[in-house]
């Protein structure tokens, strides 16, 4: 009997050690370790942080805790924002990570709109390679509490400063104060099946900026806001944007480019497969009048695109300037050569009569412009389709006569 008895406590002890080992694992998941430690990958789910998903209770600190561990743990990690909607200040998702990581957004993160909290963008992705971010959740940027505010430097929603090799997938986002998606000084990015919605008369809510970044793919996406569905600025190589939805918005643009000094080059630019509905531009590059930088926009092709009754559906404009007041001193010779253009199989209505517009420089006129296919017609009853070529040179194929203006 005291054998068995023995046999008995053994097995108990044995028992309780294992259940503790398990116990210790799963906490080890869900409790955010120290800064600098290394944990094992796993599973870091906000709600078991301290994060409250009422859409009032500040649940920033959970968030930061479930980077700081996922980004510190060795091999791949999931940081996990369940059902609920969960207020949150700005978040600097910061490394270099130890791992891949995984942002698992099946919730709504929602900006604050206390806008002192705010030093630049919402959330930062920094410095960390091999990141995805999905689900079906949103990231809200509860911007029309302050779209009339007078404010000029507004958060952007989501940025990605030099990542390499990310992916934003199958997200929402809504109202963003600024920028919805701005990809920075990175490298193989991806941004697919997303949704952007803002207001259509809200500008700078661009759906999705690209800037000094390569090997940039933006696909099968619906975008609606008040600016450029995307846009593609100084320094981008190597960008696809394929299969997208754009409007309201103002369409899809190179540009603006020249605006500040030291800009880099553009090239290598496709947008193809994509939709534009009732936008106030269509496919579009633009520089200043008064560029402070000399940089160059090649080899951009925009091909197989539907305009369904957009202003404007195809502009090369040199002259750009909203302001009103260019930066510079004024003069009449453009810094920035565009050159080896391609508009491919462009089909559609317009809103105006002015359905081609390559307003390019006397100085530095547009080169190997090439007008191939293109069928869009005014749409309206007052007027007839009309083209502007202004200093472009280059061919036209196919096209309708009216829009064959190219010298």
């Amino acid at each position: 009997m005291a054998s068995a008895h023995d046999a008995t406590r053994v097995l108990l002890i044995l028992s309780a050690v294992v259940c503790a080992t398990c116990a210790a694992k799963s906490a080890e998941t869900e409790t955010a370790a120290p800064e600098g430690t290394a944990t094992a990958a796993g599973t870091f789910d906000i709600s078991k942080l301290g994060a409250t998903g009422d859409g009032k209770t500040d649940s920033t600190k959970a968030v930061m805790d479930a980077w700081t561990s996922a980004c510190g743990a060795t091999g791949s990690s999931t940081l996990v924002i369940p059902k609920g909607d969960y207020l949150v200040g700005p978040l600097g998702f910061t490394g270099p990570c130890k791992g891949d990581i995984t942002i698992q957004l099946d919730g709504n993160l929602l900006g604050t709109n206390d806008l002192a909290k705010y030093n630049a963008s919402w959330i930062e992705v920094t410095r960390v390679d091999n990141i995805l971010i999905t689900g079906a959740g949103t990231l809200d940027g509860q911007g029309k509490a302050v779209y009339s505010k007078d404010c000029k430097a507004m958060p952007n929603t989501l940025v990605l400063y030099y990542v390499n090799n990310g992916t934003v997938s199958g997200i929402k986002l809504l109202n963003s104060k600024f920028f919805h998606i701005n990809i920075d000084k990175s490298k193989d990015i991806t941004v697919k099946d997303v949704t952007i919605t803002a207001p259509g008369d809200v500008e700078n809510t661009d759906g999705v900026h690209v800037g000094d970044s390569s090997n940039v793919t933006i696909t099968n996406s619906v975008i609606g806001t008040g600016d450029d569905c995307v846009s593609i600025g100084s320094g981008s190589a190597g960008v696809m944007v394929m299969g997208i939805t754009c409007g309201p918005g103002q369409g899809i643009s190179v540009g603006c480019l020249g605006r500040y000094k030291d800009e880099k080059d553009v090239s290598d630019v496709t947008v193809r497969d994509c939709v534009l509905k009732s936008t106030t531009n269509g496919v579009r590059i633009k520089s200043y009048e008064d560029a402070e930088s000399v940089i160059t926009a090649s080899r951009l092709t925009f091909e197989d695109i539907r305009m369904d009754d957009v202003a404007k559906p195809i502009i090369i404009d040199q002259y750009y300037c909203p302001e009103k007041v260019c930066p510079g001193k004024k003069s009449s010779t453009s810094h920035v050569a565009v050159k080896d253009v391609v508009f491919r199989n462009i089909t559609g209505t317009s809103s105006t009569p002015e359905a081609v517009s390559l307003l390019c420089s006397e100085n530095q006129p547009c080169s190997g412009v090439e007008l191939i296919d293109v069928k869009v017609e005014y749409a309206g009853k007052n007027n007839k389709t009309i083209a502007v070529c202004n200093n472009a040179k280059g061919i036209a194929k196919g096209s309708i006569e009216a829009l064959a203006c190219l010298a």
